[in-house]
């Protein structure tokens, strides 16, 4: 489970709106000074990011909180959204390219096509996913516990 401290700023039925810091680890990196990483954290400041979590414990606003997500959950998420429209792209382009080097057209146009066809199906294959998973409850964040 991968965990996170938050910040309870709304309550609902069944759920929390939680407000997470972001941080960053430049301060133990040796070169954080030439970094440019470091000096977009220092320009852009401590951005903070809201989270709807499921909620089964007694909480108040203002309640320190540890929220966690599943490992497993946020592996197959991360993959569906990076690497599905890229290999749809890759595929539909490959199979667009060898389609008409079959038919005899030397253009590259083909293959660009179909893989920005296949780009197109990848994302919308994503929003499908997106909305499937966004109701269930081993893919939404949890509170774990209140923080004394």
């Amino acid at each position: 489970m991968i965990e996170e401290t938050a910040q309870v700023v709304e309550m609902g039925e069944g759920f929390v709106l939680v407000e997470t810091q972001r941080r960053s680890t430049c301060g133990s990196c040796a070169v954080n000074k030439g970094c440019g990483t470091a000096v977009l954290s220092k320009v852009l400041g401590r951005y903070r990011t809201r989270i709807k979590a499921l909620n089964t414990l007694s909480l108040t606003i203002g309640d320190e909180v540890v929220i966690g997500i599943r490992e497993n959950a946020l592996l197959l998420g991360s993959l569906a959204i990076y690497m599905i429209p890229l290999l749809t792209m890759l595929l539909t382009g490959f199979l667009g390219e060898r389609l008409a080097m079959n038919a005899g057209i030397t253009a590259d146009w083909p293959g660009i096509l179909a893989g920005i066809t296949g780009l197109i199906l990848g994302f919308v294959w994503v929003k499908k996913f997106s909305n499937r998973i966004s109701t269930d409850s081993d893919y939404q964040p949890v509170v774990l516990r209140k923080i004394l």
